[in-house]
């Protein structure tokens, strides 16, 4: 953070982005790719995170009526088998990804009204779910600065690899404007 934006002013200038050796491998397509299935994977999280908030909230009030929405379970673990996660771990290390919590079995917990340990483990073991989902939100969060960062550095690189991301009929018009331009 610049001493401007410390003191409550505006940020100075951004740094300019720099290519990575980390995405070398990947074409334009591929780094846009990846970068699309991180933001998939980052809504899913946040979905996953706002569900357990709630539950953890109707435990911690002590609600039990209209407290388990029917499947919902189900959903979860079929959105976290997705494989967007596969995605993450296939183009590069895993190291920065945290564990993700069992979160159709935390799901299927129920609370026991006359059982306060009971509901006070499983307030914590929601509690403890949300701390990791967000741990691997913000990790997700590294990835996609990071690969749009390399995506910003190739553009100004090439700036014509962003007419690769339009129609083709798109891009031969952006082409002739381009050609246009220079005479």
């Amino acid at each position: 953070m610049s001493a401007s934006a410390e003191r409550g002013g505006r940020p100075g200038p951004r740094r300019t982005p720099e290519r990575d050796s980390a995405f070398d491998h990947l074409s334009i397509g591929d780094l846009r790719t990846y970068r699309a299935a991180l933001a998939e994977e980052e809504n899913r999280v946040s979905y996953w995170r706002r569900i357990i908030q709630a539950r953890l909230d109707v435990v911690r009030a002590g609600d039990t009526d209209g407290a388990r929405v029917e499947n919902l379970g189900n959903v979860l673990a079929e959105a976290r088998n997705h494989g967007g996660r596969q995605v993450l771990v296939t183009v590069s290390q895993a190291e920065d990804i945290p564990p993700l919590p069992d979160l159709a079995g935390l799901w299927e917990r129920e609370r026991r009204p006359d059982d306060d340990a009971h509901n006070e483990t499983l307030a914590r073991d929601l509690s403890s779910a949300e701390v990791q989902l967000s741990a691997y939100r913000t990790a997700l969060h590294r990835r996609i600065s990071g690969s749009t960062d390399e995506l910003i550095a190739r553009y100004r690189e090439d700036p014509g690899l962003c007419l690769v991301a339009l129609p083709a009929d798109q891009r031969q018009a952006a082409n002739r404007r381009a050609l246009a331009a220079r005479r």
